[in-house]
């Protein structure tokens, strides 16, 4: 798949939200990868995707959105692939298949998500708007691997997952190979690496509440 994103002149219904998201995600990352994530500006994207004012502002408040626009189309092309979870196949493998479709259907932004890396930690109001976004497609990310987010622990998920993405995206956003093979390595020893630190957490707060409940027992 090429790493341009596709033309995004808004030719499609302008009241279907999947297909403003598309277009106004296309046309940010687009500007980004030309000027720099800087310098991309709300008008400079409502005009390069073809979108009223009066359509584009009510969907697009800060520029925080319009990462969450990218955001939002990958994980809707994940989530329509209708990926049934396999109880029998391990957590840590269902994750590795979805995040996988998650990264591949971030190809296309490639260039312009470079540039928001680069920039980013120089906004951090942007992305403190944006994290919130971030999380929700993480939970979503779970779900789809079959993981409840919503449990009890499920907020501990979300950030260790996002945590995992953030790892591995610097990771694919130099992946030359056709297969993402190296993206593929990465999240591998990422997810591992997620699972040990989980399993030693949930031994430790199991210690610490049962301690809690049986103090006695605890200081014998």
């Amino acid at each position: 798949m090429s790493d341009t994103p596709e033309d995004s002149s808004f030719r499609t219904d302008p009241l279907d939200p999947d297909a403003l998201d598309r277009t106004v995600a296309a046309a940010a990352m687009r500007l980004a990868a030309e000027k720099g994530w800087r310098r991309v500006g709300l008008l400079d994207v409502a005009k390069a995707a073809g979108v009223p004012l009066s359509r584009f502002h009510h969907r697009f408040r800060g520029r925080a959105d319009l990462l969450a626009a990218v955001s939002r189309v990958a994980d809707a092309t994940v989530l329509a692939a209708d990926l049934t979870p396999d109880p029998a196949e391990a957590e840590r493998d269902r994750l590795f298949d979805v995040m996988m479709r998650r990264f591949d259907a971030l190809r296309p932004y490639r260039e312009g998500l470079r540039a928001v890396i680069r920039d980013l930690p120089t906004e951090p109001v942007t992305s403190l708007a944006f994290s919130c976004s971030f999380g929700r497609s993480m939970a979503w990310m779970l779900r789809a691997a079959g993981i409840d987010p919503d449990r009890r622990g499920g907020a501990a998920l979300v950030a260790g997952l996002g945590t995992v993405h953030a790892r591995v995206m610097r990771v694919f956003l130099d992946d030359d190979s056709a297969d993402l093979s190296r993206t593929m390595a990465a999240l591998d020893n990422a997810l591992r690496g997620a699972e040990r630190w989980g399993a030693t957490f949930c031994r430790w707060t199991g210690r610490r509440r049962a301690a809690a409940e049986n103090p006695t027992a605890s200081a014998a």
